[in-house]
């Protein structure tokens, strides 16, 4: 387990980048892709093993999908099922002695917020026109505020909720573990209720993207 707190930054092109969450980032990538190669690679009619586990998985994030979006948005179901894979790998790897969650970096979980409202709003204007962009001004001007506000809120709420979530996890096991000598229960307790937390925020932020997007595939009459 790392030193939370303790963040290595490397310069480049002018910019800072915390070397940590970038490493961390693409061992979660790469983990994903090792993840659905494996389930993948011998495909059975009858799926047994990781193949049972995964596509079980793909079912029921497509059922969340559909339910959420519609039969229009079915195009997303592989974008819902990479998040979801890439969240709870990332959630979890902070739980791996030595390693870190990349979501316990706010740059992370910022990102993956605003990548959903980048594709809520070209999603709305591409699908629906001007009409999506005119809900925005309705009823004027008092609710022009409203709305304005609630859409800056949205990354920030989306980002702090799983930055927050796995930051504090992550900090209390640390605690735990240096006080291991007579905390060996609370310390693996904590550890099974971390997993499971983990996976809840995995969830929570993959539910609120398909809701964010449901307003801009959904029909208003579906």
């Amino acid at each position: 387990m790392h030193e939370i707190g303790v963040r290595e930054t490397v310069q480049f092109a002018g910019l800072t980048f915390n070397w940590e969450t970038l490493v961390m980032t693409w061992i979660s990538m790469a983990i994903v892709l090792l993840i659905a190669i494996l389930a993948t690679r011998n495909l059975k009619m009858v799926p047994t093993g990781a193949q049972n586990i995964v596509e079980g998985l793909i079912v029921w994030l497509r059922e969340q999908t559909l339910t959420s979006l519609g039969p229009k948005g079915e195009f997303l179901c592989p974008l819902i099922v990479t998040l979801f894979l890439f969240l709870i790998v990332a959630n979890w790897l902070g739980l791996v002695p030595t390693m870190a969650s990349p979501t316990n970096d706010l740059n992370t979980t910022l990102g993956l917020a605003l990548f959903i409202i980048v594709m809520v709003h070209t999603l709305g204007v591409y699908m629906k026109g001007m009409h999506y962009i005119k809900h925005f001004f309705q009823p004027f001007p008092i609710f022009v505020i409203i709305n304005v506000i609630e859409e800056i809120a949205k990354p920030i709420t989306l980002a702090f909720r799983l930055f927050g979530n796995i930051l504090a996890g992550e900090i209390l096991i640390i605690i735990l573990l240096m006080l291991a000598k007579w905390a060996i229960l609370p310390s693996v307790a904590w550890l099974a209720f971390s997993l499971f937390i983990g996976g809840v925020q995995a969830f929570i932020f993959t539910s609120l993207s398909l809701a964010y997007l449901a307003n801009a595939v959904k029909d208003s009459e579906e």
